[in-house]
């Protein structure tokens, strides 16, 4: 009897053990299967997420792009064509809340939940100095262009063998390539970020970010809307207390004619219309889309070549706020 009742005993310690161990493997199992769940939830929003702020963005690049072509027109019907900051394309589109903007679609609900906003910029980009006319055809350093750059980089507190450094990798990257070096011939850059790894110090590009560009034709900097630091380096002669007349003249009434802006000057200070102007063709656009913790940012180079607005380079990015 007793030799029975441990048998009965055993019988319940090895099924409760096995109970144990399926149990254990069930619990394993469906974590493991919840898990991958979550995260394939997690991957598909993420991508879906990416698609709308594409889409969005998209759209208001297009928009922006529009704004650019009626300012053409506007301009187009002027007795004379020029480029001013405060016509519409220099207004900024301030943080706002895409249900402000979708309120009148009577399919779209305004509160799903979704915290997203949007905020926008257009920029001149012929209101910074385009490197591009650092050097000739043929790959030749412009002394007077590298000197008034060297202008721009004292004022701005750079090294003082800024400017020649720029003009030698610029010389070795758009001249002619020469095919007989072995090392091949070097990547020519194509934004002003690219001379970053040719060699010019990131604190140094940093400083000088705001007031360059590098595009890709020849451009003259526009006195509508260039800084003073700008006007400095592109007209030579021009010191900062004339450049700052000019940029206080031009807040109440923009410089239509190069005239214009001889009479501002006065005869002493000559002006080279391949390196200022009064118009502009070449804008850079930035928008913004806050999707609820997610920031995705996109930058986008765009061209006004005759009735046509052209986009010539993208570039997005995206991060995850702080938390708050």
């Amino acid at each position: 009897m007793a030799g029975w009742r441990l048998r009965r005993a055993g019988q319940r310690g090895a099924a409760l053990l096995l109970a144990m161990m399926i149990l254990a493997l069930v619990t394993t199992l469906t974590a493991g299967m919840v898990w991958h769940q979550r995260r394939a939830v997690q991957v598909e929003a993420a991508e879906r997420a990416r698609v709308q702020a594409g889409w969005i963005l998209r759209g208001a690049l297009d928009w922006s792009r529009l704004i650019i072509r009626e300012d053409l027109r506007a301009a187009q019907r002027r007795a004379h064509f020029y480029t001013w900051g405060r016509d519409a394309w220099g207004t900024p589109l301030a943080e706002a809340s895409l249900s402000s903007f979708l309120a009148g679609d009577k399919d779209n609900n305004a509160d799903a939940g979704l915290d997203a906003a949007i905020s926008g910029l257009i920029v001149d980009a012929q209101a910074r100095l385009n490197l591009r006319g650092l050097v000739d055809a043929s790959g030749k350093p412009i002394a007077a262009r590298v000197q008034g750059l060297q202008r721009l980089c004292d004022l701005l507190g750079a090294p003082g063998d800024t400017a020649t450094r720029v003009a030698a990798m610029l010389s070795a990257s758009l001249g002619p390539q020469n095919d007989s070096d072995a090392r091949g011939p070097p990547i020519r850059p194509e934004q002003l970020s690219d001379l970053a790894w040719q060699g010019l110090d990131p604190a140094t590009l940093g400083r000088l970010a705001p007031y360059l560009e590098l595009l890709p034709l020849l451009t003259p900097v526009n006195v509508n809307t260039a800084p003073r630091e700008v006007l400095v380096a592109a007209i030579d002669g021009l010191d900062t207390a004339n450049a700052e007349r000019l940029v206080q003249s031009r807040l109440r009434v923009p410089f239509e004619t190069l005239d214009a802006v001889r009479s501002a000057l006065g005869a002493g200070i000559p002006l080279d219309e391949t390196r200022v102007g009064v118009s502009s063709a070449w804008f850079e656009v930035s928008g913004q889309l806050r999707l609820d913790e997610r920031v995705v940012e996109e930058r986008s180079l765009v061209q006004r070549d005759g009735d046509r607005v052209l986009v010539r380079r993208r570039e997005r990015h995206s991060f995850e706020l702080a938390p708050r």
